[in-house]
């Protein structure tokens, strides 16, 4: 079955480019997500998948991680930048037997697609988009590793590691979540299923909450070219490899890390307001300048919005503000690791 029928009889409602924003009750699925198990049709990514004997070669000379390192039972986050060192996206990386699928913000796979076919030259590889092949459902919440253990009838793997089957695949991803993989025909099967055991329909702002939470950036639309890897946290989370050679925007990723401290990192932050990426922060040290920008923003249970914002360092001391100087203060909260750099 295939799963827009399936989303669409739960009342799902839709946007214009087929994301799901909810299921007719927001505020009820952004608090399912604090008591139970909830499931989302990640309709908002999308994948590549590069084919062909060069494809492993030809990736490591694009991207920030070290693909040459990604195994079948591997999921690895990257990047893929600008020669300035600026992301043009944020993607996580999985194997498909001897191809690599790269996850990324839908709205940006056709010309990302585009721009790696042009690098691609006498390399075997090619590039295809992958949703005929694979869609994704995320599980998140309390008990979402028992409801996925009970699907599979096996043990789970680890944080950041993959059950590869050939109709399934299991991605366990950081804080307690899980995103299933399986064929475009028989996801509104699977979704069924998951509903049947006590899975809570959420659209994609419960998810990018718990991307938020994880400390996970997606770059999107809005913030594309803004950003150095590290700025988001992406060495943090495996996303970038220091000694692995060249790729696009290599040198300043390493004059980055390796010449003088950095000075904007990616925080955590709840604001009493609505909040959307793209938008700007400000700080009084900073002249009437934006001290960064919002990278993530999602409606918090409680009210507000959680926010990613990548933000000067030294504006932390005087607080931020969303939009402007005297605008909504930002609350800064924890991310699940250090951040060395602001210690």
């Amino acid at each position: 079955m295939p799963l827009n029928p399936a989303l669409l009889a739960a009342g799902a409602h839709l946007d214009e480019a087929g994301r799901v924003l909810d299921f007719g009750h927001p505020a009820d699925e952004l608090a399912a997500l604090e008591h139970g198990v909830v499931v989302s049709p990640l309709t908002q990514f999308g994948f590549i998948r590069f084919s062909g004997e060069d494809s492993q070669v030809f990736l490591n000379g694009q991207l920030s991680s070290d693909v040459r390192a990604l195994g079948t039972e591997d999921m690895q986050y990257s990047s893929y930048s600008t020669p300035k060192g600026r992301m043009l996206a944020s993607l996580l990386l999985l194997r498909d037997g001897e191809d690599y699928l790269l996850q990324l913000a839908a709205e940006l796979l056709p010309a990302i697609q585009k721009r790696l076919s042009m690098y691609v030259l006498r390399s075997k590889t090619q590039a295809s988009d992958a949703a005929a092949q694979w869609l994704a459902l995320g599980l998140a919440g309390p008990g979402a590793g028992e409801l996925a253990a009970k699907l599979i009838g096996g043990t789970l793997p680890e944080t950041g590691h993959v059950l590869a089957g050939e109709a399934l695949k299991v991605v366990a991803l950081p804080g307690g979540r899980y995103q299933l993989l399986t064929s475009p025909t028989v996801a509104g099967a699977l979704w069924a299923k998951l509903v049947a055991h006590g899975a809570r329909p959420v659209g994609e702002p419960v998810w990018r909450l718990t991307e938020i939470r994880a400390g996970i950036p997606w770059v999107t639309g809005a913030t594309q070219e803004q950003f150095v890897p590290q700025m988001a946290n992406l060495e943090l989370i495996g996303a970038v490899n220091f000694t692995k050679g060249c790729y696009p925007g290599q040198e300043i990723v390493a004059r980055t890390q390796y010449l003088g401290k950095l000075k904007r990192r990616m925080l955590r932050a709840w604001v009493d307001a609505p909040a959307a990426a793209g938008q700007a922060v400000y700080s009084s040290e900073m002249n009437g300048q934006p001290s960064g920008q919002v990278l993530l923003a999602a409606p918090a249970p409680q009210g507000g919005s959680e926010l990613l914002v990548v933000a000067q360092l030294s504006s932390l001391p005087h607080g931020l503000h969303l939009e402007q100087l005297d605008g909504p203060a930002l609350a800064l909260l924890s991310l699940p690791y250090p951040l060395e750099e602001a210690q």
